[in-house]
């Protein structure tokens, strides 16, 4: 056991030693290896410009020692180039070697990688091993971005569309480099704010701001901004954005005048901070009745002139003219008036304007440029028509009545009622002006205008007062009123002015005081006295009120109306009593305004006895007489009262000298005893006594009688003034001479009124007599006039005298001579000796005492002919040779002028135009002296033999130069019966069917002869041989019908063959008619009918030819014979070939298909014309499309009809779209082919509006085409190439839930499809592009809709505004799910935090493994130079990539979503991340945006049609070409990219998979 034991402990022994052994053996065999794992080559990174003594790597980590007492390895660096690299071998670090230089990784230097060896050799074994370290340069952001120009310039016309690219200038090496690596080195453009340009960053945009492409975003406007300094930043793309380095430049934007606006009218005044122009109007004015071409052209002030206000369009050249014209106008005949021309504007009078029926003229110019462009410009055109004062003013009303208070101060104007509420209006009117204006009269008074005065201006005018009236005086004024424009006179009109009363007087009794006796033996009731008070105002003012005021003591009383003073009831009178009554008289008026007077009567009481005198009932009488009051009427009865009861005896007193009146001595009744006479004696008063026979027994009483007027005498015409007048002829309103009449009769009896009887036209009398004249006298018409002058009163029933008188007109010199011809024409033989008088003209003047004298106005006729200066007589200064004038016709024309060697007026003109006539002198001379010609002996009539040739020389043009032709009937009568000669042509035909003998001559004269004068002839002689019918071939046929030819049949193609024949003669063939396009060729001598040129059975379809034959012998004679025989009909149809390619109505079919649209519905319809014929124009269409889900076609067309129709569902595929072409091929798919474009985009109803019209389904219906089309127009304003497509038309749709339909109303359902994004334009955007535009729209809807028919609305679809109105009623239940669904978030946000924080986790060390392998070597050729880090890594991730598309993909958020379209597999409407971020897996990768949509590997069934686009959600969006950028990825992408592209496919097949399971 012990011995077991050695044996294995001496066994451990050796193991252990030899293990010991092996070590040490094995540590010197590892010396020089490194000490790590991984790849054998050290690679570093190190930044450029790194300072000198950066330490490179800091352990080699090579195994052994290099330093100490026992080294057993020796470190040294070789490949060491220009020594960049320092190496401390005992600790094994190596530095960086920069002294006095830089590491610069840019050009020139570009050191981007340093590559040394680091030498370990082996001292124990001798072994040596190469480490290479690799030094990787990184880029630093050292160097800015630099333009290679200091400015950039690009002029853009102002009409760009906005979204336009206007500059690329920036793009290749034309913009800003930058010198460094990667992201550092590359540039990416932004629009600065410019302060001294505000506006250029809002105008312009850089939306991809890699390529530097400048976008227009607003729309320019030359007039408002010529130019825009855009200040361009370019900056490079470092990763951190605070050490990013930028540079700028300026682009000048200079704004080209485009054709934007439209004219203006001159001149214009600019609406404050506005270009507007205010309304402008022209003025003009015409007289009226004036001849047009007096007035021609019209002056316009200022004149009517438009510009362009696009001043600056280049070139010039295109610059638009401007048209003018007039728009509209009032009154509505205008068109009858006036014309302007069209270019000129100048404005001209059509014919003479009467202002009885226009005043003026209101028009509305319009000035619109030459090339369609739809803004004009509008000024208005006031034209006033001037009068030429042929009416006379006249008054609204024949009479006026006017109140006035007496008591109104003075300017008080005149009131029209009694209440004095309103002024009296006198409107006076002259049908020379319009009705509106003020037509400036002058209104006078013919009396009273001390009183009165009437306002001076305005068409209605006002009476005022200049004096105080005083009713008491004169109660009524009563005058006449006449108007006057300054030539003419109105009717004169009655004014009444009635004085109102005021309460200015008080009541007055005659007597201060009355002294009355009475007797005790009076009873009660009798009458002691009658008080009679006056009072001159009249109504209540007038009537007067009395009573006793005292002393009466009850004993008298007083008639309060009367003013009796009685016994009161029941008194008995006592002698000796005696009274003193105190007595008021007052008026009626007002108390404030009443007035009162006091008498004192005193009353003595006697005894009775038979002594008291009679009594008048009353002191006073008043009363009025007329004049006209015959002899012996009684007038009043003065009966006076005795109360002893004795006779009483009258007695006229005092008043009556001549004994008017009498008055009966016992009666008291006054009677008209003479005729009365207002006009020698108007008034009388008389005193009246009434006697009892005592000595104290009378009494007096006053009668006051007023004569009143009748109109009892005429106007009586002041003789004294002249009688015999002149006045001046040519003189409007020129005073002649006065009238004066007078009327003794008063009031309007007695206002004179003064008229003309006669020439009341010529003439004019104003309301004082003046006699003007009315218009311009012309002596030379009428020298002495015999004027009547009429003189009324103003009486009902007026009274009349007239006057005559002579008028002289007296002579001025005011006309001109006159020629008693306008024009003269005269025609003089040519070569007329000078001297010769050919003409005599006469002018006369009927001035008197004119001298006429003659002169010759146009200077170039004084070399040809003279003119007697008192004769008139027109004569040849030299002779006149017709051929010297180059015009056809040798005229001569000149003006003549006649004056008055007296006078002072212009000449008179007249036109002289000579004529030179030819004289004919050559004669008509024939090209021959002797023609011949050959006919066949049964030739039709008609048929041409020969032609005959004569020429004048006489100068062309001229009757003497044309030659026309006749047959000599005389020499040969028989010839000329059967034949004749064309009288224009010359060409000899036959005028018959012939049927002559054979080898028969016959000879035919013609005549050549002019037209001049005289006529001149010439003649020559037609021989006609009449041929042997032997000799005129015949043909077998007398019409071919060869096989039809086909139109692509090649030059040279026979098409038929035509023989004739004739005895022992060659036959020579031609085609007379029916190839007048020389399409075919015959050969003369085989009849070989030949395809000359091209057929195109398009443009014609057959011909028909007519063939000759003739003999050799015919044709060398150089004539041709034909006959019935020798000529044939070929007719020749051509053959339609398939030689026309079908053409598609549009290059390119836009539709759209709804979501919830059924298998087979009806998208659009396409359709193919083929200008061929039969088959070959009838299509058959089919689709290029390839299949897009689970194999299947989306998209069918009927191959005959060109429909197309949904193969698939597109169920949540809304925003998507199908590309895709349409073939259609001719001959029913076995012909010729071309085609279309096809885009369908998927919509449902948030992409529609409903168009609600007033009229029924069926009549959208019937004009749906047209309607669409209308509809579209205004889309593509908004947005061009856009498509409108009908979804529904049906039955108007209202009520709640729109359940209810109405079918006399209609809903038009539409949506547009945008070209440019492929999809549906926004619903609201296309509400706002149609209801802005409703106006227009309905009017070009009109009629198509009928009369009436308009749209009532757009609206928003049925479930569209049912989807709102549930939204918003949200109740209870959806709020409680509403809540819950919060909840439940809140409760996952700490998981949603967990998985962020590890992924973010995952993120930094998937960066840091990308770090590490971007490090590692790869391969690449040697005769390669790398062009950058990557390449030189070997990594071939980003070569297959052009810089352009590079650039795009680093920096998706610079994108504009719009720009992003389904082929860039991005969907617009995503958010976008706004950093980059790159996977270095594989070195730079491709920037992950998150994005929702991945794209199919086109590898396999889809190269040929391009690439499909997939959404997670199912979707797909198909375009038949990828981008090329994408295809350029697939293929540089290298093994690598392979992966990425499987990877991708298994993504899409897995989401596929969970797709349908979702679906199933």
């Amino acid at each position: 056991m012990l011995q077991r034991f050695c044996l294995w402990k001496w066994l451990a022994v050796g193991i252990a030693v030899a293990t010991i052994l092996a070590g040490c053996l094995a540590q010197n065999d590892e010396d020089c290896k490194l000490a790590r794992t991984g790849p054998p080559a050290t690679i570093v990174p190190i930044d450029e410009e790194s300072r000198n003594g950066t330490i490179l790597v800091d352990n080699m980590l090579i195994k052994g020692t290099a330093g100490g007492p026992d080294p057993t390895i020796e470190l040294s660096l070789k490949d060491n180039v220009d020594y960049w690299v320092i190496l401390d071998p005992i600790s094994q670090r190596l530095y960086l070697n920069s002294t006095g230089r830089i590491l610069d990784r840019d050009p020139p230097v570009s050191i981007q990688s340093i590559v040394v060896q680091v030498q370990c050799v082996n001292k124990k074994v001798g072994t040596i091993i190469n480490h290479e370290v690799r030094i990787v340069v990184r880029d630093r952001n050292d160097n800015s971005p630099r333009f290679q120009q200091q400015r950039y310039y690009v002029a853009v016309n102002e009409l760009t569309p906005v979204g336009t690219t206007i500059f690329t200038g920036f793009s290749g090496n034309n913009g800003a480099t930058d010198i460094d690596d990667g992201p550092n080195g590359q540039i990416e453009y932004v629009i600065q704010y410019n302060p001294n340009d505000k506006t250029s960053n809002r105008t312009f945009d850089i939306p991809l701001t890699l390529s530097g492409a400048v976008v227009l975003r607003e729309r320019l406007n030359y007039e408002e901004k010529t130019r825009y300094f855009v200040i361009v930043q370019a900056n490079d793309r470092a990763q951190n954005l605070n050490e990013r380095r930028t540079s700028t430049t300026t682009l000048t934007v200079d704004v080209l005048d485009g054709d934007d606006l439209g004219p203006m009218f001159l001149p214009c005044v600019l609406v404050n901070n506005t270009r507007d122009c205010r309304p402008l109007t022209y003025q003009a004015s015409l007289p009226e009745l004036t001849d047009p071409a007096r007035v021609n052209p019209i002056s316009v002030t200022p004149p009517i002139q438009a510009i362009d206000q696009d001043r600056n369009i280049q070139p010039p050249s295109d610059r638009p003219g401007i048209l003018y014209s007039i728009l509209v106008g009032t009154p509505e005949d205008y068109p009858q008036y006036f014309h302007m021309n069209l270019t000129t504007a100048v404005l001209t009078l059509l014919k003479q304007i009467n202002r009885d029926l226009h005043q003026k003229f209101d028009l509305v110019i319009k000035a619109e440029q030459d090339n369609g462009h739809p803004l004009p410009a509008f000024a208005n055109l006031h034209i006033e028509v001037l009068d030429e004062n042929n009416q006379k003013p006249y008054f609204t009303r024949s009479t006026y009545e006017g109140f006035v208070l007496e008591s109104s101060p003075v300017g008080t104007t005149i009131s029209d009622n009694q209440n004095l509420t309103s002024p009296l209006q006198i409107v006076v009117l002259d049908n020379d002006v319009e009705e509106t204006k003020d037509p400036q009269l002058h209104l006078f008074l013919n009396d009273y205008n001390t009183f009165f005065t009437v306002t001076q201006s305005g068409i209605t005018r006002y009476l005022t007062l200049l004096q105080p009236v005083d009713r008491e005086v004169q109660q009524l004024y009563t005058f006449s009123m006449t108007a006057s424009d300054g030539v003419q006179e109105s009717v004169p009109v009655t004014v009444n002015i009635l004085v109102i009363d005021a309460n200015d007087n008080s009541p007055t009794f005659s007597n201060i005081s009355y002294n009355v006796k009475i007797y005790t033996d009076m009873r009660p009731g009798e009458g002691v006295i009658k008080l009679t008070a006056v009072d001159a105002d009249e109504g209540p003012n007038g009537q007067i009120v009395y009573e006793i005021l005292a002393g009466d003591q009850g004993d008298f009383i007083i008639n309060d109306r009367t003013g009796l003073i009685t016994i009161a009831p029941g008194v008995v009178l006592s002698v000796g009593r005696s009274y003193a009554l105190t007595v008021k008289a007052s008026d009626s008026a007002p108390p404030a305004q009443r007035r009162s007077s006091i008498t004192t009567v005193y009353i003595e009481v006697l005894p009775p006895n038979n002594q008291s005198p009679p009594r008048f009932p009353q002191l006073m009488y008043s009363l009025e007489v007329s004049e006209a009051m015959r002899i012996g009427a009684v007038l009043l009865n003065l009966q006076a009262f005795d109360r002893e009861g004795d006779p009483i005896r009258y007695l006229i007193q005092n008043g009556d000298p001549q004994q008017v009146f009498n008055l009966s001595q016992s009666s008291g009744l006054l009677a008209l005893g003479k005729p009365l006479d207002r006009e020698s004696t108007d008034r009388y008063i008389l005193i009246v006594t009434a006697s009892d026979g005592r000595p104290d027994g009378t009494s007096t009483a006053t009668v006051n009688i007023v004569v009143t007027d009748v109109n009892d005498n005429g106007p009586v015409f002041d003789m004294f003034l002249p009688k015999n007048l002149s006045v001046q002829e040519e003189e409007a309103n020129a005073f002649v001479g006065q009238v004066r009449a007078t009327d003794p009769d008063a009031g309007v009896n007695g206002q004179v009124h003064y008229s003309l009887a006669n020439f009341n036209n010529l003439f004019r009398i104003t309301s004082n007599g003046s006699i003007y004249t009315a218009v311009k006298l012309n002596r030379e018409v009428r020298d002495y006039y015999e004027l009547i002058v009429e003189a009324t009163d103003g009486a009902m029933d007026p009274r009349r005298s007239t006057l005559t008188l002579a008028i002289k007109v007296l002579d001025i010199d005011d006309n001109s001579p006159v020629f008693t011809n306008a024009s003269y024409t005269v025609c003089v033989p040519e070569n007329l000796p000078p001297g010769t008088v050919f003409l005599q003209i006469e002018a006369k003047d009927v001035d008197l005492g004119s001298d006429v004298n003659y002169r010759i106005r146009t200077q170039e006729a004084l070399q040809y002919f003279a003119l007697n200066k008192y004769t008139g007589e027109l004569s040849l200064l030299k002779s006149l040779d017709y051929e010297s004038f180059s015009d056809t016709e040798a005229t001569f024309t000149f003006l003549v002028e006649a004056f008055d060697s007296k006078g002072t007026m212009p000449p008179g003109l007249a036109t002289v135009t000579v004529r030179v006539k030819d004289m004919n002198d050559y004669s008509p001379v024939f090209s021959k002296k002797l023609y011949r010609g050959m006919v066949a002996p049964d030739a039709v009539k008609g048929t041409v033999i020969t032609t005959v040739s004569a020429e004048d020389q006489d100068p062309p043009g001229t009757p003497a130069s044309r030659v026309r032709y006749k047959v000599d009937v005389v020499q040969f009568p028989y010839s000329a019966s059967i034949f004749d000669v064309e009288e224009n042509s010359g060409r000899v035909v036959t005028r018959v069917n012939l049927n002559e003998e054979p080898s028969t001559v016959f000879k035919l004269v013609v005549i050549a002869y002019d037209d001049g004068d005289p006529v001149k002839f010439n003649t020559t002689t037609v021989e006609i041989a009449v041929l042997q019918p032997s000799v005129i071939p015949r043909f077998t046929q007398d019409e071919y019908r060869p096989p039809p030819v086909s139109e692509s049949a090649p030059k040279g193609t026979v098409v038929a063959v035509v023989t004739a024949a004739a005895l022992n003669q060659t036959i020579v063939y031609s085609i007379v008619s029916g190839n007048e396009e020389d399409v075919f060729a015959i050969n003369n001598r085989t009849g070989v009918i030949s395809v000359k040129k091209s057929l195109d059975y398009e443009s014609v379809k057959s011909y028909e030819l007519r063939v000759q034959a003739d003999s050799l012998q015919v044709v060398r004679s150089n004539l041709r014979v034909p006959s019935k025989s020798n000529t044939a009909k070929v007719f020749i149809e051509v053959k339609d070939e398939n030689d026309h390619v079908p053409v598609f109505t549009k290059k390119m079919y836009i539709g759209g298909v709804s979501e919830d649209a059924k298998m087979f519905s009806s998208v659009l319809k396409v359709k193919a014309d083929d200008k061929d014929t039969g088959n070959y124009s009838a299509m058959q269409y089919r689709l290029i499309i390839p299949p897009i889900k689970d194999g299947k076609e989306g998209f069918v067309i009927e191959a005959y009809t060109g429909l197309i129709k949904t193969a698939m569902l597109f169920k949540n595929m809304r925003r998507s779209y199908f590309k895709f072409q349409v073939i259609a091929t001719d001959n029913y798919g076995k012909g010729l082919s071309s085609k279309a474009e096809v885009l369908v985009s998927v919509v449902n109803q948030l992409d529609m509006q409903v168009i609600v019209s007033n009229v029924p389904p069926t009549l959208v219906e019937q004009n749906k085409d047209q309607l669409i089309g209308i509809l579209e127009r205004y889309v593509q304003d908004q947005i061009p190439g856009a498509t409108v497509v009908v979804e529904s038309i049906g039955a108007r749709r209202f009520g709640d839930g729109y359940s209810e339909e109405d079918y006399t109303k209609s809903d038009l359902m539409v949506y547009a499809i945008d070209p440019q994004t492929n999809r549906a334009i926004m619903r609201n955007e296309l509400f706002k592009f149609l209801d802005g535009k409703l106006l227009d729209i309905n009017k070009e809807f009109q009629p198509y809709l009928g009369q009436g028919g308009r749209i009532l609305e757009i609206r928003t679809p049925d479930v569209v505004a049912n989807v709102k109105k549930q939204a918003q009623a949200v109740g209870y239940t959806e709020g409680a799910l509403l809540a819950l669904a919060v909840i439940i978030i809140l409760c996952c946000m700490p998981a949603i935090l967990i998985v962020m924080v590890s992924y973010r986790q995952r993120q930094a060390e998937c960066a840091k493994t990308a770090r590490i392998q971007m490090a590692l070597p790869a391969g690449k050729p040697a005769s390669t130079t790398a062009n950058n880090l990557y390449e030189e890594l070997g990594d071939s991730t980003m070569r297959g990539y052009a810089q352009q598309e590079q650039q795009q993909l680093l920096r998706p958020s610079l994108l504009r979503p719009e720009e992003l379209s389904m082929e860039s597999g991005i969907d617009p409407g995503q958010e976008y991340y706004g950093q980059d971020y790159y996977s270095y897996e594989h070195g730079y990768e491709l920037p992950q945006y998150g994005s929702r949509r991945r794209l199919l590997s086109p590898s396999g069934m889809y190269d040929e049609y391009g690439e499909v686009v997939v959404e997670n959600d199912g979707g797909y969006y198909y375009s038949p070409h990828g981008s090329t950028a994408e295809e350029g990825m697939s293929q540089g992408r290298g093994p690598s990219s392979r992966g990425i592209s499987q990877r991708a496919g298994d993504q899409i097949q897995v989401g596929q998979k969970e797709k349908d399971q979702v679906d199933s």
